[in-house]
């Protein structure tokens, strides 16, 4: 039924405020929901997780994906504080803090040679996600892996001879074929590869059912641990480079990374919670450092932990910021655009001064609606205790909002039976008015430019396709047919975007309201979804994942938020990272204030004169 948003979260509004106070006119301003985490920080511990500080003072940037360099004087880790995501590093306890990359694409997944002397990291600076080598001196590039692929947490080997990495270059990249699984999801498929510090001598090291990652090293440089995934866990293995032999370490319950072999002391990883449950699902073990002996580790979230040689400390990430959702400006790809991090399924109001959205985790979990104004004060528009209220869409005149409230994903397998239903609420509160002609399996509202009509998608298994509701006689007329959803009704009230997989790929499409002028606009090989126009009309903000995975813990997808001209020409990306971002919106630019009264001229001037 959607693309991404049963997996997008909604994320903390507590600075609120400052965000919407920086509301001004002229620049577009796009809003987004994202599943990446909120102010993560880097962190030292001992091995087992105990007594961990920051390596960094907690600030306004994201710090992640930290490793240590062999000698133990050095951690690297990948941060936003110049905009775009480059690797830095510094000294174990915050000094010497340097930029090693500098580019405006993805530079992430940092590992330094045992020397020192080379870094080696993922970048999208050919335009997909490969290993480059860093000369750290010299500051010379060269790309190990170029290809179409996506190859991730490159680590050395002792000698500094190789680099085993993560690929999904044997990936088919096909929607997944198992059981009750969604039609748009495209699982990463990855496997551990060996290759010469130089790139050449490649070799694949394994043959996971369903994917490998996590590389590390032994101390002497003839083994690799890694997992591989198993449904929703995972076991850790190791594996003899030269001959491939296996031996199973682990396949107790749960989901497992970053696996490491320390000297003297075993195998030791990370338990992994959902992202929406960080800490692990209620009613089930916390999350933390395990221990292949059995050896009890810290709990908690340990995000991409890294252990030193010598086994004594380890490094890793975790989220600061636990409100949801987040309401803060982000570094945006192109300067032209600004790009605005909210919750799932943002709305503006038609001045552009006040927003809706969606309050929780995912849109398959329980949702309220939540309206958040000019000045930051927030408040819950409506909750139902047992349906979830999800996608709302601010109404022209700016009086209603309408959505959808029900239970979703009714395309999935066991999910047939379950129903939805359009609502409309006022603005300022009370009943809501369900809108029962729209029928069972309705979501998904966007109204037309004058307020007389909706226009949803209808995901009953019979028919499915867009339908169009008018308002005022309830009368439903049927718009399109098929795998059709995320409808948004042009301003200029001409065309109506929305996504379908039509043609074998999900894609955006236009078509006139009387079901004439089917237009293809997009031709990807990874889904697009979520457009929403400009108010002018002339352009369409979409989600899309064309660019690939950026990391083997990508989830569902990897998509980022693009810009394209309403006929799908002058496409521009703005954002970019290993996270998945989804459900834009386009905020109406405000009018002008109105010209000041003479009442109000005649006191400026005398405080002018004070």
């Amino acid at each position: 039924m959607t693309l991404r948003y049963v997996a997008l979260l909604a994320c903390a509004f507590a600075p609120a405020t400052s965000a919407l106070a920086q509301f001004g006119p002229g620049q577009p301003t796009i809003a987004y929901a994202s599943l990446a985490g909120v102010r993560p920080n880097v962190f030292i511990a001992d091995a087992d997780g105990a007594n961990s500080k920051p390596l960094l003072p907690p600030n306004d940037y994201d710090n992640y994906n930290a490793s240590f360099s062999q000698s133990g004087d050095w951690v690297v880790f990948t941060s936003d504080r110049s905009g775009s995501a480059d690797v830095y590093r510094a000294h174990p306890d915050g000094s010497g803090l340097e930029r090693l990359t500098d580019h405006p694409a993805f530079d992430d997944q940092g590992a330094l040679s045992p020397d020192g002397s080379y870094l080696a990291f993922v970048s999208t600076r050919d335009g997909r996600a490969n290993i480059w080598l860093l000369d750290v001196r010299r500051k010379t590039l060269l790309n190990l892996t170029a290809g179409s692929s996506g190859d991730f947490r490159p680590t050395w080997s002792p000698d500094g001879q190789s680099i085993a990495f993560s690929s999904d270059r044997d990936s088919p990249h096909t929607p997944s074929s198992a059981p009750g699984a969604a039609p748009f999801f495209r699982p990463l498929e990855t496997q551990i590869y060996v290759m010469a510090r130089d790139g050449t001598q490649l070799r694949r090291l394994t043959s996971a059912p369903e994917s490998a990652g996590g590389p590390s090293w032994s101390a002497d440089g003839t083994k690799i641990v890694y997992y591989e995934s198993a449904g929703a866990g995972s076991r850790i293995f190791s594996i003899d480079v030269a001959t491939g032999m296996r031996e199973l370490i682990s396949d107790a319950p749960g989901a497992k990374s970053a696996p490491r072999r320390l000297v003297g002391s075993g195998v030791i990883w990370a338990s992994q919670g959902p992202f929406w449950q960080p800490n692990g699902p209620p009613g089930e073990p916390p999350v933390g450092i395990e221990h292949a002996s059995g050896a009890p580790g810290s709990r908690g979230e340990f995000r991409s932990p890294s252990w030193s040689a010598d086994g004594k400390r380890v490094v890793f990430h975790r989220d600061t910021v636990a409100k949801w959702p987040p309401f803060e400006y982000r570094w945006s790809r192109d300067s032209r655009y600004r790009v605005l991090r909210t919750g799932i399924f943002p709305s503006f109001s038609p001045r552009g001064d006040r927003l809706v959205e969606n309050n929780g985790p995912a849109g398959a979990a329980h949702n309220s609606l939540l309206l958040v104004s000019r000045a930051g004060s927030s408040s819950v528009l409506f909750d139902d205790p047992t349906r979830n209220a999800l996608a709302p869409q601010w109404s022209p005149r700016s009086d209603r909002i309408a959505f959808a409230i029900g239970e979703f994903l009714q395309t999935l397998a066991g999910r047939e039976n379950l129903t939805s239903h359009l609502a409309v609420i006022p603005v300022s509160g009370g009943a809501i008015a369900e809108l029962p002609a729209a029928g069972e399996h309705a979501g998904f509202p966007s109204w037309s430019p004058d307020e007389s009509k909706l226009v949803y998608a209808d995901f009953d298994a019979a028919h499915g396709g867009l339908r169009i509701l008018d308002m005022k006689t309830q009368q439903v007329t049927q718009l399109t047919t098929g795998p059709d959803t995320f409808p948004a009704w042009s301003p200029l009230g001409d065309r109506i975007a929305f996504t379908s997989n039509r043609d074998g790929d999900y894609e955006i499409y236009t078509v006139r309201p009387n079901g004439k002028g089917l237009t293809r606009i997009t031709d990807s090989p990874g889904n697009d979804a979520h457009p929403a126009w400009s108010p002018d009309g002339e352009w369409i903000v979409f989600a899309s994942n064309r660019t690939g995975f950026k990391d083997e813990t990508g989830g569902m997808s990897d998509g980022e938020i693009f810009v394209m001209r309403g006929d799908g020409s002058d496409l521009r990306q703005l954002t970019e990272n290993a996270f998945e971002d989804g459900t834009p919106a386009w905020r109406p630019v405000p009018p002008p204030p109105p010209p000041p009264t003479r009442a109000e001229r005649k006191a400026e001037r005398e405080s002018d004169r004070r």
